[in-house]
């Protein structure tokens, strides 16, 4: 199977974290999604472990909310000793309604607005990950209101491609994303803030983007950052305290996709860390990295009914199913892969090929193309592997449907984490 918590019973189910989804289907309804809790912690465990072992004892990971941002996640990463990276107020909303020690949060965005800012500070936000100058000058300002000293780091763009998808790359010069070192706006930026009274320049952030399945795009970082950090040391006497490289490793949503070994390449990346600060001669900083994705990915399924199978003589077949792009509008806005299953039948011998369509009034609804599948009937369950990211949190109510719950599985316990929306929560805030 695609992941190690994927597995076939004698009923011919697909099991998920070692219970049966069929059965579960029938005991939530669907569609559903389903998140191992297990598979969860241990992704944040290997990122701690390495990080503080291969880099300096201090450093460690925060979790990306934009990932998932619900309240179950915040107290399995305060649990964890983790931090987190968020992106919204409403992020340190959530993440505050389940008391996550915020001196642990990172502040990302591009355009943080002035509620933004003032409502993270009076909340005791640890780290502002500051994008641009206007930023910068409105951080510092509400700092003196509030008579604090905030910590920033400035967003720097390397000018790096990971060639992935070009909707999820952030380190190119031409980003909406931080400030470029290779047009000298990124010294300017730094010039500015050792200026300023109320912030703390405590280091840099940099993010390459999304879906890297091997360390080229964070050797390369390093060694741009640790040059960049060197040089300002010469031409401000500054020294870094904290270098954040941003997201984690990619994650494998469908065969061809290689396995990843996070621990090694940490391994390799703390290497070249070590390598390069002493070749520079600079002050070793602690190094943080903001993995979503990566930790909850694979750790998500969705369950969805059948409701017919249509074929369209000479064309394609059509499983349509009663979700869709407003619980994974993945496919329609990235042309996502994923590997599917008819978790009521798994191994069968009347296999076809099929497109996975949602229920929504709109063609583009899709959530896969050209899947082999055990034919399915009216009322069997189509599971849809590696929903763990970017599927609820991008959720909507497009054609009033409402959101699936989120069912946890931990130790085979299952229990409701996200209440399914009712047809009365649609209307609560229309007048």
């Amino acid at each position: 199977m695609l992941h190690n918590n994927l597995q076939i019973n004698e009923k011919n189910h697909l099991t998920f974290a070692g219970l049966d989804t069929v059965e579960l289907s029938q005991k939530y309804n669907t569609p559903l999604m389903l998140l191992d809790v297990a598979k969860i912690r241990d992704k944040m465990r290997i990122y701690k472990n390495g990080l503080e072992k291969y880099f300096t004892k201090e450093s460690f990971p925060c979790y990306a909310s934009k990932a998932l941002s619900i309240r179950e996640i915040y107290r399995i990463a305060k649990e964890e000793n983790i931090g987190i990276d968020v992106v919204s107020s409403g992020e340190i909303f959530t993440a505050k309604s389940v008391d996550f020690p915020l001196e642990k949060a990172f502040f990302h965005g591009n355009n943080k607005t002035d509620f933004d800012i003032e409502y993270a500070i009076k909340q005791g936000v640890g780290f502002f990950v500051v994008d641009n100058v206007e930023e910068l000058l409105r951080v510092d300002n509400f700092s003196q209101k509030f008579n604090v000293k905030q910590n920033i780091l400035l967003r720097i763009t390397p000018g790096i491609d990971p060639h992935t998808n070009a909707k999820i790359t952030t380190g190119q010069v031409d980003s909406k994303f931080g400030t470029p070192i290779e047009t000298g706006q990124a010294f300017d930026i730094v010039s500015k803030a050792l200026q300023l009274k109320n912030v703390n320049l405590k280091g840099f952030h940099c993010h390459v983007g999304s879906q890297c399945f091997d360390s080229t795009a964070f050797l390369d970082a390093v060694e741009i950052m640790l040059t960049f950090i060197k040089d300002l040391k010469v031409t401000f006497n500054y020294e870094c305290d904290v270098l954040n490289l941003g997201g984690g490793y990619g994650v494998r949503y469908v065969e061809k996709d290689p396995f990843i070994n996070i621990e090694e390449n940490l391994k390799l990346v703390g290497k070249k860390f070590d390598e390069t600060v002493k070749n520079l001669n600079i002050k070793k900083p602690l190094v943080v990295m903001e993995p979503g994705r990566s930790i909850v990915a694979d750790s998500g399924l969705t369950l969805y009914t059948c409701g017919s199978f249509k074929t369209i003589e000479g064309y394609k077949n059509y499983v349509s199913i009663d979700g869709g792009m407003t619980d994974n509008p993945r496919f329609a806005l990235y042309n996502s892969s994923y590997t599917i299953y008819n978790a009521s039948r798994v191994n069968g011998q009347d296999k076809v090929v099929a497109t996975i369509a949602g229920r929504c009034c709109e063609s583009g609804d899709i959530i896969q193309e050209n899947v082999e599948i055990t034919k399915p009937t009216r009322g069997d369950i189509i599971a849809v592997a590696v929903t763990g990211a970017y599927n609820y949190s991008m959720a909507s109510n497009y054609n009033r449907i409402t959101r699936p719950p989120i069912v946890a599985i931990e130790n085979k316990n299952d229990k409701i984490i996200v209440k399914r929306e009712s047809f009365e929560d649609l209307i609560k805030n229309e007048l």
